[in-house]
């Protein structure tokens, strides 16, 4: 239970310093990067910006539901549920947009880490499904 617990709290760390830099980069640099951007390119980094928001909202909501579990607060029946499933799907699971050199490298940057996040707490997602079922 210690290793779980371990892991857990390093999933949930790196979800919060990723979420506090990606808030960072939003308000404060990413206004910056667009100016003298096409405006196609404009819209692509509001769009992938976006799907790193996204992204990091499913898997926050995903991770408080768990450390609501390890709190004795909800049972691991409840969170194996579809109202506590990881959610976003094809747009979140898409992996497009690092490689994308049009957009600026911070975005970049947050783009591949916050997939990398995403696709970790959808394989904890489905090993919890399926201990649960």
């Amino acid at each position: 239970m210690v290793e779980a617990s371990t892991f857990f709290n390093r999933t949930y760390d790196d979800a919060m310093a990723l979420l506090v830099e990606a808030r960072n980069y939003i308000a404060y640099q990413e206004a910056a990067d667009q100016r003298g951007l096409p405006p196609g390119v404009r819209l692509q980094v509001s769009y992938e910006s976006l799907r790193v928001t996204s992204r990091l909202t499913q898997v926050m909501a995903w991770l408080l539901a768990q450390k609501a579990v390890h709190a004795g607060e909800l049972t691991m029946e409840q969170v194996a549920t579809e109202e506590y499933a990881l959610a976003g799907g094809a747009v979140c699971s898409d992996e497009s947009g690092p490689d994308n050199e049009q957009l600026p490298a911070g975005l970049r940057s947050l783009l591949e880490r916050s997939h990398k996040l995403y696709m970790r707490v959808a394989r904890l997602d489905e090993q919890v499904r399926r201990a649960v079922a």
